[in-house]
């Protein structure tokens, strides 16, 4: 993300340490859907990596049994706003109401003292990001993988996660239908890159 954006958002988590064993942090947007997000689990599961998804509420509402198999396998569920909306073209008070209707699907399943919300897209104003950080832990990344983009190459996806990604990255995939095409290829190999260059995968 460009320098003035973080500046602009201070209280947000942009990256995690880099002390210690190198780290990568993986995260998982706009799932969980019975098509892709196994996939997902399964991929981890190889490798020992642990991961965190940032869930939409009405996937939560519609799939709970996908997020109860992504708790069963050590990740870390966080809320992406019930309906996928916009900071940037939805009322303060709108925005603030789906961001509590999501996190109180997430309650039921996995009780947290302060949670952690991605907006999506990272669309998110100062104001707006003020307010949520009363409750929540607000994470953006810095690393996108672009997965989501039909017009980047599944190869291209990938050497870009692979040049950008460095310890203490949050990194961003997605489990989502749109993303499926480059998740499948990238995920598998990014993986095993850093896993054989001695790189752990832990949830945030």
């Amino acid at each position: 993300m460009p320098a003035p954006l973080r500046r602009l958002l201070p209280d947000c988590l942009w990256e995690m340490p880099a002390a210690g064993p190198p780290t990568l942090y993986l995260t998982f947007d706009d799932g969980p859907i019975p098509q892709e997000t196994p996939f997902v689990l399964e991929q981890l599961a190889r490798v020992g990596a642990q991961g965190t998804f940032f869930c939409v509420g009405d996937n939560l509402r519609r799939h709970p049994e996908v997020a109860r198999a992504v708790l069963a396998g050590g990740h870390r569920l966080a809320n992406h706003t019930f309906h996928h909306l916009s900071g940037w073209t939805t009322s303060r008070q709108h925005y603030l109401q789906d961001v509590a209707a999501c996190q109180a699907l997430l309650d039921e399943l996995q009780p947290e003292a302060r949670p952690l919300l991605r907006p999506p897209y990272g669309r998110i104003t100062r104001p707006l990001a003020q307010a949520l950080h009363a409750t929540h832990q607000v994470v953006m990344w810095d690393v996108l993988t672009c997965d989501y983009d039909p017009h980047f190459p599944p190869e291209t996806c990938l050497a870009t996660a692979l040049r950008l990604s460095r310890p203490g990255s949050i990194v961003v995939f997605h489990d989502s239908l749109k993303a499926s095409r480059n998740l499948r290829y990238v995920l598998p190999r990014y993986l095993d890159h850093f896993a054989a260059q001695g790189f752990r995968f832990e949830r945030l």
